[in-house]
């Protein structure tokens, strides 16, 4: 269970509730998204990478077969245990632990990556860690992939719906714009390069209904009760709004990259 006050006005979440899940409704990043990673060289034969924030191992399970050695980690055990699962016949290693705790050794990684995870971290704590985790020369890459509430009418609609449940959550509004980068990261890295560009997502009635379930504002925190409201109305829109078989929801993708002060 996780309570920060940055995040939905310190209501509290649990990403373990709804790891089954984020399994099966959250590996939804399109080919474009891991092409623009590997054009910034990372995920590269020869690279030994640490990914934090890993949840069920999308970002090294997907880019496993480029070549570099992946470790991925994660706070939420149940996480973990479904990255595993994901990832049998794939040399990955994966430990429980938040990024704060990690301990690896100086001059351990060639990149770390933070993938729809980065605006949880203490970076007055990570920040300096992980300028000594890396090699010389090191980077730390950011990327997310949000939905675009004012932009989709099905997005903006089912938005409406997570927040009917939960008011608090901070997860809503987004639109496109860079990566935010903290201060006590500027004092350890250099930006070196940010991109951001609009992705159409293709999904469902199910998988889009999963993907929302498996959101913090809903299956991460609601109670059983409220998930079932939600699943029932969120369902009954869908019905409404969303056509049969496949569509297109609008979203924006991002990427910074930092790397480590000389």
């Amino acid at each position: 269970m996780i309570v920060d006050d940055r995040i939905d006005k310190g209501k509290a979440f649990d990403w373990g509730k709804t790891s089954e899940d984020y399994a099966k409704y959250r590996d939804i990043y399109p080919k474009e998204f891991y092409d623009r990673i590997l054009k910034r060289n990372v995920g590269i034969k020869g690279q030994k990478i640490l990914d934090i924030g890993t949840g069920t191992g999308v970002l090294p399970r997907n880019m496993y077969h480029y070549g570099a050695k992946w470790i991925g980690s994660d706070i939420a055990e149940n996480q973990i245990e479904q990255a595993k699962l994901l990832s049998k016949n794939k040399d990955i290693t994966y430990i429980t632990s938040s990024a704060e705790q990690l301990d690896f050794p100086e001059n351990s990684f060639d990149i770390i990556t933070a993938c729809q995870c980065f605006w949880y971290f203490d970076y007055k704590t990570i920040a300096p860690k992980f300028s000594k985790m890396l090699k010389k020369g090191g980077r730390f890459i950011l990327l997310c992939m949000e939905w675009l509430p004012f932009e989709d009418k099905i997005a903006g609609a089912s938005e409406e719906v997570i927040l009917k449940y939960s008011p608090n959550w901070s997860g809503a509004g987004e639109t496109l714009k860079p990566i935010p980068i903290s201060e006590e990261l500027k004092e350890y890295f250099d930006v070196i390069f940010h991109e951001e560009y609009i992705l159409p997502v293709k999904f469902t009635r199910e998988t889009w209904h999963g993907r929302m379930r498996a959101c913090r504002g809903v299956g991460a925190s609601l109670n059983d009760n409220e998930l079932e409201m939600w699943n029932k109305e969120h369902w009954k829109l869908l019905e409404t709004i969303a056509p049969e078989g496949e569509f297109d929801i609008k979203h924006f993708a991002a990427i910074a990259e930092l790397r480590v002060k000389k």
